[in-house]
């Protein structure tokens, strides 16, 4: 048998109270009646507890706990608090079996204290033979002679099955108790289950035991509280919490059942019944709890571990080395492990693992409060670790904490582009936060610039200015690394366009001048050039900027950058009239977009327009539409900080809207375009093409977007197609559906719309505003035999 040694685990120079002398007012019992002799024994230890009112019921685990017929072994493991033996005792009240349970504490180490116990535990389900009685009353030779074999044949010839509970079994470390136990496991009646309860792995063999026999295992994992469980814990306390709170709670405690237990006890002392759930500010109840259950039986060099790697999010022995400056620390980690002292692994090797965020929060109290002064140390050994195996943002947390902002300044400019192309421009507005001062941003002008970027993307114009406005004052200094900053500030300046597009260009090829191949923010110069020539209307020179933006963003991971350059090509190829082109370069934008993250970046929002004409172009009317519907739901943060991309963006929908004769829409997008012209108005052509569209809003029949013709969405993508010279079969190709599914739509559109025939469903049609009056190619109409004849006219769907 394999027995772990108790002196190598964590926290083993003290063990914790044992469960009887806790239960104070128990009181001793004697097994007799008719059946002399008799032995004393505590009643609590072998009374299955009574479930408590205010207890949560856990129905699906009990529920999994009764089915567990195929399990005749339960291993029951968690850190204090999780509810353990509550979950035993309510599954004893609906299982059929009865329960013999034995409450272990350290004194059951001894094998006559632990045989008498349960034997006192199955009397009560089953009376025992006298015989064992007698040899537990006055044992004249080895247990393992006298009891041991009668209690063992007493358990194997039940004719019926039973539930045995061992609650505290971890606290067996005696290797004779230990094969006491794991024989008398071997001899349970068939149907029957075993429970073996403890906050870390009993000393059984249990890795045996998981190959010999169906071992069923609920861990902290399991037993932690559900979103519904912790409402109705709450409420039993008369709190109720909003949406925002309760995930918070259960962020923090990770649905660990005392901590919220305790958390809703503090708000009651404090007289706060459905207010805040934080009424204990200082937390005293959980540290008084953990203190009492876990900190307080640990030496102190265990302690110390404790509290240091509590600076870390996550811990391996390497990285503990280096910021506790030892070489041990990967054992230590694996006595925490087997301790089961609020330690969770982060990869399945088990190299890696975190603290339970709240008691990693009360380390991290009780160092600030024992050792302030090593907090600052500590994280900045941590930072140079991560930076040196090539984890920068890891490495900008810990500079953050130890309050280095020269190394978090230096790390957060090398890294915020990155970040951003990634699609967590909320998780580098986190890290930007602590600069926001005029003059921390004037010191750091790499920091400020990200900032103006990340703030012109999110819509804050006013933000993205004043960034700005540092970064450029700081950058007037001589400070080593300040060079470097300057072309980057420039392609802001570009991007932001304050002073017109003739100013946005120069701006622009000033900074691709002085930015490297390699240099990371070289494709947005390319971009805003490419821009700024489209501003000035020298389309052909635009192009091949934009080509060059996307193609060097590609090369340097520069997403954002490449699906705007895209977009803005889709553009141009539309507006020569090649729509293979602008179609083609408008999927590839969005073929990024869904690979990524940046759907939801305000910048998306050109290249999902252009995607939604293209597919107006071919009668995709629901795609278009959700396309559209995206585009929208971005468009509140592309604002006047980006003025040139926001109209381009306004323009394109507004077309869009006019198309679907969506009078309201397009006239939205119109009155947005104006008013970011109000604010900017040297935008170049795009005054002109806000004219235009103004004019095309004009020229929409009156009678609106069709809303009222009852066709459904299929036969409204079919009405368009129905006005060019394709057949019903070429139709159906096209709509990836039967020749005879098209002329059914066919007839249903003839009919909703009061006509007879394709031509006059075409007149029909241009009159309610459906499709557009404009010749077009030839239409030809199918007969009754699916024979093609000329119509007198042709239409068009709007392009």
């Amino acid at each position: 048998m394999v027995v772990l040694d108790r002196a190598k685990s964590f926290g083993s120079g003290r063990a914790r109270p044992s469960r009887s002398l806790r239960d104070l007012g128990a009181k001793a019992v004697l097994v007799e009646g008719e059946r002399p002799p008799a032995f004393d024994v505590i009643e609590s230890k072998v009374t299955v507890p009574q479930v408590r009112r205010d207890s949560v019921s856990r129905t699906a685990l009990v529920n999994r706990l009764r089915a567990g017929g195929a399990f005749p072994l339960v291993a029951v493991v968690a850190p204090a608090g999780y509810g353990k033996s509550t979950l035993l005792a309510q599954w004893a009240t609906k299982d059929t079996r009865p329960f013999a349970w034995l409450s272990i504490d350290e004194r059951d180490n001894d094998p006559l204290v632990l045989l008498r116990h349960l034997t006192a535990a199955l009397d009560r389900i089953d009376p025992v033979d006298p015989r064992l009685l007698e040899a537990l009353a006055a044992p004249q030779t080895s247990v393992w002679d006298s009891i041991v074999p009668r209690l063992t044949t007493h358990l194997s010839s039940r004719k019926s099955p039973l539930v045995l509970v061992f609650d505290d079994i971890d606290l067996l470390v005696s290797e004779e108790v230990i094969a006491i136990v794991a024989a008398l496991i071997e001899n349970v009646p068939a149907r029957s289950m075993v429970a073996l309860v403890g906050r870390t792995q009993p000393k059984l063999p249990v890795a045996s035991l998981r190959v010999g026999a169906p071992l069923l295992e609920i861990g902290a994992y399991e037993l932690a509280l559900s979103r519904r469980e912790t409402e109705m814990l709450l409420r039993s306390f008369g709190i109720e919490l909003d949406e925002e709170e309760l995930l918070e709670l259960l962020r923090q405690t990770e649905g660990w059942a005392a901590g919220i237990y305790l958390t809703a006890l503090a708000s009651r002392a404090v007289g706060e019944p459905g207010g805040d759930a934080r009424g204990d500010p200082d937390g005293r109840y959980l540290v008084d709890y953990v203190e009492a259950e876990y900190l307080g039986v640990l030496t102190d060099t265990e302690r110390s571990f404790l509290r240091r790697t509590s600076v870390l999010e996550k811990m391996s022995g390497a990285l503990c080395d280096a910021v506790l400056e030892r070489d041990d620390s990967a054992a230590s980690l694996g006595a925490l492990k087997r301790s089961n002292l609020f330690l969770v692994p982060v990869d399945r090797e088990r190299g890696w693992y975190r603290y339970h965020r709240l008691f990693r929060d009360l380390l991290s109290r009780e160092l600030a409060e024992v050792e302030p002064d090593l907090v600052a140390s500590l994280n900045r050994r941590a930072a140079d670790w991560y930076e040196s195996h090539g984890d920068p943002e890891s490495a900008l947390a810990h500079a953050h904490a130890a309050g280095d902002s020269d190394e978090a300044a230096r790390i957060l400019s090398s890294i915020a582009l990155t970040v951003h192309h990634s699609g967590r421009a909320a998780l580098l507005e986190t890290w930007l936060r602590p600069f926001d001062d005029d003059e921390r941003l004037e010191r750091y002008p790499g920091v400020a610039v990200n900032g103006c970027r990340i703030h012109a993307v999110r819509g804050r114009p006013e933000d993205a200015e004043r960034w700005l406005a540092a970064a450029e004052r700081g950058a007037g200094a001589h400070r080593k690394g300040i060079a470097a900053v300057r072309p980057c500030i420039s392609v802001m300046r570009s991007a932001l366009c304050a002073k017109g597009p003739a100013r946005m260009l120069a701006d622009a090829e000033a900074a691709v001048a002085k930015l490297g191949s390699d240099a990371t923010w070289r494709p947005s110069a390319l971009l805003v050039e490419g821009a700024a020539a489209i501003l000035l209307g020298h389309d052909a020179k635009a192009d091949p900027l934009l080509a060059e933006a996307a193609l060097e963003a590609e090369r340097l991971g520069s997403t954002e950058t490449q699906v705007i350059a895209l977009g803005e090509r889709s553009l141009l190829a539309a507006a020569r009239g090649d729509y293979h082109d602008a179609e083609t370069l408008a999927t590839e934008a969005c073929e990024l977009l869904d690979e990524t993250e940046l759907t939801d970046y305000s910048t998306s929002a050109l290249a999902l327009a252009a995607s939604a004409r293209a597919m107006l172009r071919h009668g995709l009317w629901e795609k278009a539409r959700t396309q559209l519907t995206l585009a929208q739901n971005v468009l509140p943060t592309l604002t006047h900080a980006l003025p040139w991309l926001a109209v381009q963006a306004r323009l394109e929908l507004g077309h869009a809207c006019v198309t679907l004769r969506d009078h309201a829409g397009a006239q939205q997008m119109l009155e947005e375009a104006r008013d970011v012209l109000a604010v900017k108005p040297k935008l170049g052509v795009l005054t002109a093409a806000v004219d235009g569209l103004a004019a095309e809003i004009d020229a929409m029949p009156a009678n609106g977007n069709g809303g009222n013709s009852g066709l459904t969405a299929a036969e409204l993508r079919l009405l368009p197609l129905l006005s060019t010279h394709l057949s019903f079969r070429e139709i159906g190709e096209r709509l990836f559906v039967s020749r005879n599914t098209i002329k059914t739509q066919a007839i249903s559109v003839y009919r909703k719309l009061g006509v007879s025939s394709r031509s006059e469903a075409i007149e029909r049609a241009i009159e309610l505003g459906l499709v557009d009056s404009e010749p077009g190619p030839s239409v030809a109409e199918e007969d009754s035999a699916g024979k093609l004849r000329p119509l007198d006219s042709s239409r068009t769907v709007a392009s």
